[in-house]
């Protein structure tokens, strides 16, 4: 690896941008910043890229920040597999497991191919009006309906592989993959799953049906979930893009066709990082 992309969240800090910089200059390797993180830093000898080109112009990308971070850049990363570096400037951060003391050793073992990569499926999801595509995601966390602040609870008709599965009367719909079970899914009361499994969870959010129970379905199934409301409904991707339904609307989800590498020390594991951040065993 010899060419590094760069990706901080806002508000980072300026030495921890700056001295990650002079770190990989000074081993040779060619640095690009994304746009908005070249702002934060000081030092010269850089390439500054937008977030939509910088995959293509590296070999890896260490983001430096929280999961809300990695998540924007993953979309951005796709189908092209360059492996991300989640450094964690954040709070929680499960994505993001490395801890910034760690973030040198990191990047190091990263260069050098030592570091273990996880594969990550990533759903696409696709908005359909009348039956015609009207846009088209890729998420790595989750796919959300969800009713506005204002709303009353929401109808939604749910078909999987074609057949009709349920109806939710709900303040809305989570549909995560296993690496977003431990988002928004979680808080809503859904399960956690290995991020290596193959699969999909449909998480009711404040269902009004007591048998309504989060699901877990095969990643190589489609779902097909239309609007039986007409009121404020907001499609949500990865919590960071919104787009309004309308009644009839239909949001096609299915596995994408692109997985996400992300990179982690040999040593830590999934279980490792649940023990960390939800102190499993302590409370």
């Amino acid at each position: 690896m010899t060419r590094v992309g760069l990706v901080a969240k806002a508000g980072a800090a300026e030495a921890v941008v700056t001295g990650l910089v002079d770190w990989l200059r000074s081993r040779k390797v060619e640095v690009i910043l994304e746009k908005e993180t070249g702002v934060l830093a000081s030092a010269a000898g850089f390439g500054v890229a937008t977030k939509a080109e910088l995959p293509s112009r590296v070999d890896l990308i260490v983001v430096l920040g929280g999961d809300g971070t990695l998540l924007s850049m993953a979309r951005a990363v796709g189908d092209l597999g360059v492996p991300i570096l989640g450094v964690n400037l954040g709070g929680l951060g499960f994505l993001t497991a490395t801890p910034l003391d760690e973030m040198f050793a990191a990047v190091e073992s990263a260069l050098g191919g030592n570091m273990a990569v996880d594969e990550r499926m990533m759903l696409r999801a696709q908005l359909l009006r009348g039956q015609a595509p009207l846009a088209d995601y890729v998420a790595l966390n989750d796919v959300v309906i969800t009713k506005s602040a204002m709303s009353r609870i929401v109808n939604l008709s749910v078909s999987v592989e074609s057949r009709y599965a349920t109806a939710y009367r709900a303040d809305g719909l989570i549909i995560s993959t296993p690496t977003g079970s431990t988002a928004y899914c979680l808080s809503a009361g859904g399960p956690i799953v290995d991020p290596g499994m193959d699969a999909m969870v449909l998480t009711p959010i404040a269902s009004h049906t007591l048998t309504n129970r989060p699901i877990v379905v095969p990643g190589a199934h489609r779902i097909e979930v239309t609007l039986d409301t007409d009121q404020e409904v907001m499609l949500t991707i990865d919590g960071q893009i919104g787009i309004p339904l309308k009644h009839g609307d239909t949001v096609a989800v299915a596995r994408a066709a692109a997985r996400i590498r992300l990179l982690r020390f040999p040593h830590q594991d999934f279980f490792s990082v649940l023990r960390t951040k939800l102190k499993w065993g302590e409370r």
